[in-house]
Order: structure tokens, then C-alpha cells, then sequence
């Protein structure tokens, strides 16, 4: 594997948007969560919701440098993105099933860029 600066590592600016809108989104919800009446049944969303937003800002880091690392990044930030998104699906408010789509949605999008 070569890990000089290639073209091949230069995100676009859509892929940037999309995971900086999950980790924004991701960081709300857990805001949003800790006021929820049964905050106590939501920790493991919470901690992954605050796993997601990490490894999405660390992403966007990676991908404003065009890191050569990028791509490596994006296949282990799909993953967390995927778990994220499966665990906020199994519940039912508005909230939830939004950030589930959002992670989903950047977890396809981060695979996409790493297969390129």
C-alpha cells in the first residue's frame, strides 16, 4: 500500500458535508437524549452516538488534508456509522430513526470513497 499524496485520497466536498452533517446530527442527539425522560434505556445509544461523532470529526481531519490514510479511515468510520445507525433504529421517535439515516447514509458514502 502507498501512502504518498494521490488524487485517488482527495474527498469531495459532498463526502465532507455528509460526514460532517453525521457527526453534528450524532452530537444533537445525545444532547437531545440526556433530557429524554428514559435516558437510563439509551446509554449504549449515547456512547455510540458519541463514538460516531469522534470518528467522523477525526474523518473530516483526514479528508480537509487529504491524508493518505484516508481511505483506511473510511472503511473503520462506515463501520461505527453502521453501528450507530442499527442501534438508533430500534427506537421510535422522529429523532432517532432521522440520526439512523444520517449514519447510514455516511456509512455508504465513507465505503464508496474507500473503494475509489
Amino acid at each position: 500500500m502507498s501512502y504518498q499524496m494521490n488524487p485517488s485520497h482527495v474527498a469531495t466536498p459532498g463526502l465532507i458535508q455528509t460526514v460532517q452533517n453525521c457527526a453534528v446530527t450524532c452530537e444533537q442527539m445525545v444532547t437531545h437524549l440526556l433530557h429524554m425522560s428514559d435516558v437510563h434505556n439509551r446509554v449504549m445509544q449515547i456512547q455510540l452516538l458519541r463514538d460516531c461523532v469522534t470518528i467522523c470529526d477525526t474523518m473530516v481531519c483526514y479528508l480537509a488534508r487529504h491524508s493518505p490514510f484516508a481511505k483506511s479511515l473510511a472503511n473503520f468510520c462506515a463501520c461505527v456509522c453502521d453501528v450507530c445507525g442499527k442501534e438508533c433504529a430500534k427506537f421510535p421517535d422522529p429523532e432517532s430513526q432521522h440520526c439512523s439515516r444520517v449514519c447510514f447514509h455516511c456509512a455508504q458514502e465513507c465505503r464508496m470513497f474507500a473503494a475509489s
